[in-house]
């Protein structure tokens, strides 16, 4: 038995990267996935779960946009007679090919959509997924904030806030569920190779510094999509019962020093 077995599993910007990943690895271990995401390469994340034996529905939509949202959790609800998960992993960097916008060239504008997908996003899941988890008794949502939430140095401006935005909103949504059995959790990734990131590693493979990525954490690298995805299983599953309004940091563990010069 798997650790989502028959139980029905929601991920967001499940097109690529992380979503991707952890919408494979939940119906890898027996969830049915509704795979959710604007880019219709989730109807490729849909394909690879159906070839490898698991039961996954696609959806496009945008998941800063509150019908699409519900949309996609009631979709579930019909399709597999409820929800058990829910993942809200979408998001977007706020990073152009040239790099972060600097303070005095920003712009609300610049502010607008990134909190939009990044914070009223996860809020909107929150809000219409533990709605459905409800009559259950029970359910894990989890949402994508960022060690760029936690302080500064690992992000541009307004994605940093709305990832901080994040964290809290987890924290105070998981005591609006106070006695319902819904648990909100967070993941805080540090970097990791994704669409979202690809300039970065773009642009240091371009200057030959690759090998740099991660040099600021224990760990020496960058990170990859599927061990987001082993912290997103163990939040949604059973394992993580006692864990609740948390935000849990997989970043190689960049975020456990302060600034200090690399030991050769």
């Amino acid at each position: 038995m798997g650790r989502l077995q028959d139980r029905v599993a929601l991920v967001t910007g499940a097109g690529s990267g992380i979503g991707r990943a952890s919408a494979r690895l939940f119906a890898a271990e027996g969830a049915r996935v509704v795979a959710f995401d604007r880019a219709e390469a989730v109807h490729e994340t849909v394909e690879a779960i159906r070839a490898t034996g698991g039961e996954a529905e696609g959806l496009t939509g945008d998941a800063g946009l509150e019908d699409d949202v519900a949309g996609a959790v009631a979709r579930a609800v019909a399709q597999y007679g409820g929800l058990d998960v829910c993942y809200a992993n979408a998001g977007v960097s706020g990073l152009s090919a040239f790099g972060d916008i600097p303070l005095f060239d920003m712009t609300a504008d610049h502010w607008t959509d990134l909190l939009r997908i990044n914070l009223i996003g996860p809020f909107l899941a929150i809000k219409h997924a533990s709605r459905a988890m409800l009559p259950k008794g029970k359910g894990s949502i989890i949402c994508t904030a960022s060690v760029a939430g936690i302080r500064a140095g690992a992000g541009p401006v307004p994605y940093s806030a709305s990832k901080a935005g994040v964290i809290n909103l987890v924290q105070t949504c998981a005591q609006q569920l106070a006695g319902t059995g819904v648990r909100v959790n967070a993941i805080c990734p540090g970097l990791i190779e994704t669409g979202m990131t690809q300039v970065i590693y773009d642009r240091a493979r371009q200057k030959g510094t690759h090998d740099r990525i991660g040099q600021l954490n224990p760990l020496r690298r960058g990170g990859e999509p599927e061990e987001i995805a082993g912290a997103a299983l163990f939040l949604a599953s059973d394992d993580s019962s006692y864990v609740d309004g948390h935000a849990l940091v997989v970043d190689g563990g960049l975020s456990s020093s302060l600034p200090v010069a690399a030991r050769k």
